[in-house]
């Protein structure tokens, strides 16, 4: 079964075509090398994922190709104690964080604006 078509089916990515950009984007990697969307999947093989700022490692148990409820579909896979415990801590790291946002109010100033009209253009030219 191809390995875009079960990240879809697993409830992983909302759209097959999302999936499929996140493997050939490099994002997914099998038994930890990178492959292309085609690539067959098979129980016992385990993907290494990164989807927006969370990372997994889980194994595949089963397989499908049609897309279910979010409980079958969470029988399709196992997740690794690690993964559980990075993501975790990923997460309380996220908590604690400050919003970048957070001394922002309202529009930039002339001053600032042109400080990032500035920057713009010397991000132009390299």
């Amino acid at each position: 079964m191809r390995i875009d078509k079960w990240l879809w089916a697993a409830r992983f990515f909302k759209t097959r075509s999302l999936a499929q950009q996140a493997v050939e984007g490099g994002k997914i990697k099998l038994n930890g090398e990178r492959v292309k969307p085609a690539k067959d999947v098979r129980t016992g093989d385990t993907l290494d994922m990164l989807i927006a700022t969370q990372d997994w490692t889980i194994t595949v148990r089963a397989l499908s190709d049609k897309r279910g409820p979010a409980p079958v579909a969470q029988t399709l896979y196992e997740e690794t104690p690690q993964s559980i415990a990075r993501r975790a801590e990923q997460s309380a790291l996220r908590k604690l964080a400050t919003e970048p946002a957070q001394d922002r109010h309202g529009r930039p100033t002339k001053r600032e604006r042109r400080h990032l009209d500035h920057w713009r253009d010397l991000q132009k030219y390299q």
